[in-house]
């Protein structure tokens, strides 16, 4: 198994119903445990086979990463937790070999388990070929438009032939198989749960379809799959929107702020106007920017600003996290964004600007709607309401100012499951856990003892 370093940053993320799980006719071989390298020296590697189409089990098979870091406290061991930390893109099975994440009790009490999913890192990650002359993602005329959607189709051609048979098998539904295959070989009765951002909804669908193999779950900023695109790009958009003034009025308040006493908002159209001048593609600023809300780091949000709008030029940094690519034949699978014409294009964006102007809407949703333009056919895992009757009591988490999962979406969810419980960040940022002292101990608790409500924590400045 190839071995990268942790990444924790998960970026992110219509209505129908629930389908049926194929029945689990596949019998899983028990993992064979094996060395993570001298990076992971407490860890332990291995592959779990699953058939390439649950729906044809006896057909082609693929292997599935798999990495786990045994309970330290093996006389108190409570069982398997399996964790996801979004992306789609990131590897789980790095994420449960990275010992800082979660606290001292829970690595004492549970084996942490992590696989990477179709398509991702050591499961045949799926990497498009390079296309060039990539026409603007923000069309402003009908031609445009097309010519965007030609070179899209192109491009989801080329990477569909490059990247296949896992291709056309990577929506989250053959992931939840995936993840109840790693349950079976591991010898598990049950196994708890603990999937961030894009994890969240990988969590979602294995309730709805495994939910008597559930001890615990957390979600942790919550995709919601019942969303149409109209929500899907302007329940975004606000949320952006809203955490980007929250750092507005920090740096107004805040003296280490690199813009106090300036007009902020006067400073970023500056800025935004010099950012054009600048060799790093379109709306890179603002992508900058989106990141930094996620932490949130408002210093750095401040002095990418002042740069920016001082005419500093900026150095960036690149991860070997194929998202761009596994979108494609994730998000696209698991929502339906299909944009068939300039004028439903138009509205969309309208949206996006009446519900983000400053922020210009958000590129995450923005960029994963035009991407799927190339996309033909309805998406193999079609969105839906959540039910999830059959699974114990889910602990979801979500900061009120979130600008990848809003915080709408997490309601959303609540109502839907009546058996969930929803805990508050009345912070900012993507990512609850392990940004509010508050909420760690309230996860901790509902993952030691079973035992949740809804509650609120207080903002936690960092």
């Amino acid at each position: 198994m190839r071995i990268f370093a942790a990444v924790l940053t998960s970026v992110l993320l219509l209505s129908g119903t629930a389908t049926a799980a194929p029945a689990p006719t596949w019998s899983p071989s028990p993992v064979e445990w094996g060395s993570c390298g001298e990076d992971f020296p407490d860890g332990e590697c291995g592959t779990v086979t699953v058939p390439l189409d649950w729906h044809r089990p006896s057909g082609a098979t693929m292997d599935l990463a798999v990495a786990r870091h045994r309970a330290t406290d093996p006389a108190r061991r409570l069982g398997v937790l399996m964790v996801n930390p979004g992306g789609p893109g990131t590897s789980a099975a790095e994420f449960a070999l990275f010992s800082g994440y979660f606290s001292q009790e829970i690595l004492a009490r549970f084996d942490i388990v992590g696989f990477d999913e179709r398509g991702t890192q050591s499961s045949q990650i799926i990497k498009c070929p390079e296309q060039v002359d990539a026409p603007s993602t923000y069309p402003a005329t009908e031609a445009e438009f097309n010519a965007l959607l030609s070179y899209n189709r192109k491009a989801v051609a080329d990477c569909r032939a490059a990247n296949l048979p896992v291709f056309d098998h990577a929506d989250t539904a053959s992931a939840a198989q995936d993840m109840d295959a790693v349950r079976r070989a591991l010898g598990e009765r049950k196994i708890s749960y603990h999937g961030i951002s894009y994890g969240t909804l990988l969590g979602q669908q294995y309730a709805e379809s495994f939910g008597s193999h559930i001890r615990a779950m957390v979600l942790d900023s919550n995709i919601d799959h019942s969303v149409d695109i109209d929500h899907f790009l302007g329940d975004r958009a606000t949320s952006v929107e809203d955490s980007f003034l929250r750092f507005v009025h920090w740096c107004d308040t805040t003296e280490t702020c690199a813009l106090h006493g300036q007009d902020v908002l006067a400073t970023w159209q500056t800025a935004l106007r010099k950012a054009d001048q600048q060799p790093l593609g379109p709306n890179w600023l603002r992508e900058w920017v989106l990141a930094d809300l996620r932490g949130p780091d408002y210093d750095d949000i401040g002095r990418i600003i002042a740069a920016t709008a001082a005419g500093l030029p900026t150095m960036t940094t690149q991860l070997d996290y194929n998202y761009a690519s596994l979108r494609l034949a994730v998000v696209c699978q698991d929502f339906s964004l299909r944009i068939s014409d300039f004028a439903q294009y138009s509205r969309l964006r309208a949206i996006e600007l009446r519900k983000a102007p400053l922020m210009g809407g958000t590129s995450l949703s923005h960029d994963e709607a035009v991407a799927c333009m190339g996309v033909t056919g309805p998406p193999a895992n079609p969105p839906h309401r959540l039910d999830v009757d059959n699974a114990p009591k889910i602990l979801l988490l979500n900061s009120l100012d979130d600008p990848s999962t809003p915080y709408a979406w997490a309601r959303r969810i609540h109502a839907q499951a009546p058996n969930t419980a929803l805990l508050t960040y009345e912070g900012a940022g993507h990512g609850v856990y392990d940004n509010s002292t508050c909420a760690r101990a309230a996860t901790d608790a509902y993952l030691l003892t079973l035992k949740a409500r809804d509650t609120t924590c207080p903002d936690q400045p960092h």
